[in-house]
């Protein structure tokens, strides 16, 4: 719609400081964001009446309609994407594995190898989550304990203070 680049923009500001006021300008940039803001909403509610419109008239079915019409005339005018659409096909077909194959063997091997290593991972995560709460807690009982100490020997200086 417009072009506006960052000089442009600039020299919109200056000139607006200019014109308004440096006391008045965030006032008038508010009123102009509010202005756009409900420009915005009018033109999304016009775009959605109009498309509620239409899905009402039944072009989104004419629509449809024409589109497969089209793609079955690209089809027979254009062989390269035909062609190009059957290897798609083939090669998608090839994907699909047969269990009972070597290939498929191999797949499943492979897929259960992935799930014990897995398993085995978060196995030695959780061990390791254990470890290190089992170290906190002994760190936090050694603090109390010093803690403890220092309380006993600040209470002994005071006693004979």
């Amino acid at each position: 719609m417009f072009d506006l680049g960052m000089a442009e923009l600039l020299v919109i500001g200056v000139v607006a400081l200019i014109v308004v006021g440096p006391k008045d300008l965030p006032i008038l940039f508010r009123r102009v964001g509010q202005f756009v803001g409900k420009a915005k909403g009018m033109a999304r509610e016009f775009s959605s009446a109009m498309n509620q419109a239409a899905d009402q008239a039944g072009v989104k079915d004419v629509t449809d309609t024409l589109k497969g019409a089209t793609q079955g005339m690209n089809k027979i005018a254009n062989p390269l994407q035909t062609a190009a659409d059957a290897v798609k096909d083939t090669a998608k077909s090839a994907v699909d594995i047969n269990p009972d194959s070597e290939t498929g063997k191999l797949a499943a091997k492979r897929a259960e190898d992935n799930r014990k290593v897995k398993e085995a991972m978060e196995k030695k995560a959780q061990e390791r989550l254990e470890t290190e709460a089992r170290e906190a807690e002994e760190a936090a009982a050694k603090a109390r304990a010093r803690a403890e100490a220092a309380r006993k020997s600040s209470e002994t200086t005071e006693d004979e203070a």
